[in-house]
């Protein structure tokens, strides 16, 4: 997989409060990220800062705030 160039940009609010949601409910990451896949979603880790993709095509949806990494 080649290194990404360009910054993703921030995830649409309705969606981070999708994620947001999920996170806490869940007892741990692990839980959560177990979770997003129920949604069609996962998170990868591009130059130190969490991104959500979609989990079909792996294609970039945006960046998460720090506090969800």
């Amino acid at each position: 997989m080649a290194p990404v160039d360009k910054q993703a940009p921030p995830v649409d609010p309705s969606v981070l409060e999708l994620i947001r949601s999920e996170r806490q409910k869940a007892l741990s990451p692990r839980e959560w990220r177990f979770r997003l896949r129920g949604y069609g979603y996962a998170v990868k880790t591009v130059a130190g800062t969490p991104v959500l993709t979609r989990l079909t095509t792996g294609g970039e949806i945006g960046t998460l705030p720090p506090e969800l990494a």
